[in-house]
């Protein structure tokens, strides 16, 4: 992984940027790890950020409804009888 310091983040943000787009970017203050640098993208897969996303039932189409009510039907029916 590579290392820059906050002063770096300072004075070189651009590069810094740069090389947490590749991969993740340890930033150190005083020596020690502080932080870690991340692309969103990445972020976003290991935290499970964008993928999903909670919804009021007054949101759901009609449609959807009825899809997320039968498909809650057949899991309720899987349970019951395995």
């Amino acid at each position: 992984m590579k290392t820059f310091t906050l002063t770096d983040l300072a004075h070189k943000s651009g590069e810094v940027a740069q090389a947490a787009y590749r991969a993740p970017v340890a930033i150190t203050s005083r020596g020690k790890r502080t932080f870690v640098l991340i692309a969103a993208d990445q972020f976003d897969a290991i935290s499970g950020q964008g993928q999903r996303r909670a919804i009021h039932a007054d949101e759901l189409t009609a449609e959807q409804a009825a899809d997320y009510l039968q498909e809650l039907e057949s899991a309720a029916e899987v349970l019951e009888h395995g």
